[in-house]
């Protein structure tokens, strides 16, 4: 008679009867066990990949130049030389600071979080969003509208990094060295620049809040964003690594930056020094005291040591912008139109008509795509069902497609 012989795990030697489960494979068998032991080597050896991984993504040699950072986005962005610049820059040393190795001299590099002034549609999302697709790190847009003080309706300022995190698929370690670009900065000012003695939930109260991100802390963040709860599990995020750029208009800071430089009529400032002064870019004269007098706290200002400014666009750039950067709008529609086969053509006198609608009614760089968009409507919605392969537009097509789209809706009073 054939004695039978018990299967055997191939790794420990056990046999089914002194384990939970032996699984059968093709030539063996691996208890439960050996299999969790397993996992938890795979595991080590994905982080120690990993490590190394970010190790050759932050090598001091292969991170681009400020010179370089500023080409790269003079392929996308128009003009703002100087905010260009400071980006740069900000941006490099912000890397070289992750990368610093340990020294026994005590010198600790600090943040350099950033602040954009400008009016809207000038572009300072778009740099910030460019910038993060050259460095390839995690980026996230927030709008600062939407926050307000724990306790009351609105997001918490943690979902901040909600977002973020979102972005790498709650990937901790890839966010601890990503960007957040906070929009509309202006909007959680406070009203004038002294102390609220009363609740402001949503501007001075959101503004200390802010302060711990911006610094530097170990942050609980809520998964889904939103409210957090007692009974919610929180995801630690440590934001000293994280670059945060602030953008906002400022709407009515150039009347307190003409104030401080006595740019009126009256007053006892000479013609000659008055006539020195770009009137009309009060904006490049911009300082920290010109926010504090707006409504942002010192500390706030504090946290956000690189202050730039984003020039208004004129008639020239915004029509450079129409048609040069790589990702221009006029680049954009032709490519759609020529996934259905259509050759699009555009005469350059249409190109002046969008750029006067988009002064006249006040949307800078944001208002090009929308009128460009109402010229193209019925093209886009009738030409994909014709046999029509070519599209020209002329000057009375616009005008003509201009005149039937309620374009009053975009004038900003």
């Amino acid at each position: 008679m054939a004695r039978h012989t018990e299967d055997r795990c191939n790794f420990c030697g056990r046999s089914r009867s002194e384990v939970n489960l032996l699984i059968s494979g093709l030539n063996g068998f691996i208890c439960n066990d050996c299999a969790e032991q397993a996992h938890e080597i795979i595991l080590e050896q994905q982080k120690q990949l990993e490590k190394q991984m970010d190790a050759v993504n932050f090598n001091l040699d292969e991170l681009p130049r400020p010179k370089e950072i500023k080409a790269f986005l003079d392929n996308y962005v128009i003009g703002q030389d100087e905010a260009k610049r400071n980006l740069s820059v900000a941006v490099y040393n912000h890397y070289k600071r992750l990368m610093q190795p340990d020294t026994k001299d005590d010198v600790e590099i600090e943040k350099s979080n950033i602040i954009m002034v400008g009016r809207t549609g000038t572009g300072k999302t778009l740099l910030a969003k460019t910038i993060a697709r050259m460095l390839h790190v995690p980026f996230a847009i927030v709008d600062a509208t939407v926050l307000t003080e724990a306790g009351y309706v609105g997001e918490d300022i943690e979902s901040i990094l909600t977002r973020l995190l979102q972005n790498c698929d709650y990937d901790v370690k890839k966010a601890e060295r990503g960007i957040v670009f906070i929009d509309e900065i202006d909007k959680i000012a406070r009203k004038g620049d002294n102390p609220s003695i009363t609740r402001d939930v949503s501007g001075e109260g959101v503004q200390q809040g802010l302060l711990k991100l911006l610094e530097g802390s170990m942050v609980g963040v809520p998964p889904q964003g939103g409210r957090k709860h007692p009974e919610q599990k929180l995801i630690q995020v440590d934001t000293k690594n994280i670059l945060f750029i602030c953008g906002g208009a400022f709407d009515g800071i150039e009347q307190k930056i003409g104030a401080r430089l006595n740019t009126r009529s009256v007053g006892f400032a000479t013609d000659e020094t008055r006539h020195e002064i770009d009137r009309n870019n009060l904006l490049q004269y911009i300082t920290p005291a010109d926010l504090k007098k707006f409504g942002l706290i010192p500390e706030i200002i504090g946290r956000l040591p690189i202050l730039t400014y984003l020039e208004p666009l004129d008639a020239d750039a915004l029509k450079r912008i129409l048609t040069e950067p790589k990702n221009a709008i006029i680049k954009q529609y032709k490519k759609l139109f020529e996934m259905d086969g259509i050759a699009l053509t555009i005469d350059d006198d249409v190109y002046q008509l969008i750029v006067d609608k988009a002064i006249e009614f006040k949307l800078g760089a944001r208002g090009l795509r929308a009128i460009t968009e109402s010229i193209m409507m019925d093209a886009m919605y009738n030409m994909p069902s014709q046999k029509t392969k070519k599209l020209h537009i002329t000057l009375d097509y616009a005008r003509q497609e201009l005149a039937k789209a309620n374009l009053e809706r975009m004038r900003n009073e």
